[in-house]
């Protein structure tokens, strides 16, 4: 079985984004993933406005990290969400953000240990028992407790992997992973490492995607350009080998974005490009695609920004064509 989700970032007004996710909720879209970063606003207060919105979807951050938090923060916030949403809250994390936490002075050594830890610490914590982790690399908890527990039993975990070693991380300790990705290439290459590192375990593979839908499929593909022109120049090496993208195109791209000069990052962005990062079109055509991500093993089919050019229109089009 298949599910749907959908992502926002915190970077409408807060009634805004409060309305875009009941209005998905009403167009039966399974998850509401909130992204966090420091320049937008708090995603942790946003979900539980959010909570307290709806009745049925599932929210939770996607991503946050436990260098901007801590663990303990971490775990009590979305135990209060789960508890203002009676039981709906999930837990999105990752390793960090390499483009946004070194601007506030955040280094980011052993990202994955520090996940591990993080996420061991925070299951604990839930647990309402007392937390010992002397023997942690990183966070050497001692006594740590929380005076209340969630609505959920297990709160489930998602774990933001890209990477090989983030990937294999992600099928060891989570309960699904959010894999920032479009191509049914790059989940050729994503499932069989997470399935080997989960074993037997019941887990949820999602293509969080960048997606847009609208019933002019021209309109659709000029609404994921500007975001396909960040995630091919953020991309590894690798990861554009794997899609056979012209490589001096990209570095076209790097260099207008780092000069502000969008006109000029953007208009380097080609088809190859937009086919490799994002999935666009008519609902059609957006069907199709969605099939060849499910038959590589994705169970849950993320809607990433920008969605569509009209974002109301784009969550309409997604319930009454997409999800069936």
């Amino acid at each position: 079985m298949v599910t749907f989700g959908i992502e926002f970032q915190p970077k409408y007004p807060t009634q805004e984004l409060i309305n875009y996710c009941k209005y998905a909720e009403e167009n039966g879209i399974d998850y509401a993933w909130i992204t966090d970063h420091y320049n937008n606003r708090s995603v942790f207060a946003e979900l539980a406005l959010i909570a307290a919105g709806t009745s049925r979807i599932k929210l939770g951050p996607g991503v946050t990290n436990a260098f901007t938090s801590s663990p303990a923060v971490i775990a009590s916030t979305i135990a209060t969400i789960d508890e203002v949403s009676s039981g709906r809250a999930t837990l999105g994390i990752g390793p960090g953000d390499l483009s946004t936490l070194p601007r506030i002075a955040i280094g980011m050594e052993t990202p994955v240990a520090r996940l591990s830890e993080a996420v061991g610490v925070i299951r604990g914590l839930w647990t309402g028992e007392s937390v010992e982790s002397q023997s942690n690399k990183v966070f050497k908890f001692t006594g740590a407790q929380l005076h209340f527990k969630p609505k959920q039993k297990n709160i489930p975990v998602y774990i933001g992997a890209q990477g090989e070693k983030m990937l294999e991380t992600a099928g060891r300790i989570g309960d699904g992973a959010l894999i920032n990705a479009s191509s049914p290439k790059d989940f050729a290459f994503a499932v069989p490492i997470i399935k080997k590192a989960a074993g037997d375990k019941k887990f949820d593979v999602a293509a969080y995607t960048s997606f847009a839908i609208d019933q002019d499929g021209k309109k659709a593909k000029g609404a994921v350009r500007p975001v396909v022109a960040f995630i091919a120049a953020g991309s590894p090496v690798p990861v554009l080998q794997r899609h056979g993208l012209d490589l001096n195109a990209v570095n076209t791209i790097k260099s207008g974005i780092a000069k502000g000069d969008f006109k000029t990052a953007f208009g380097a962005v080609n088809d190859a490009m937009i086919d490799a990062f994002s999935i666009y079109g008519t609902p059609k055509e957006l069907n199709a695609k969605i099939d060849g991500l499910k038959e590589m093993g994705c169970t849950q089919i993320i809607a990433g920004s920008p969605i569509g050019p009209n974002m109301n229109n784009g969550i309409r089009l997604i319930g009454k064509y997409v999800i069936v």
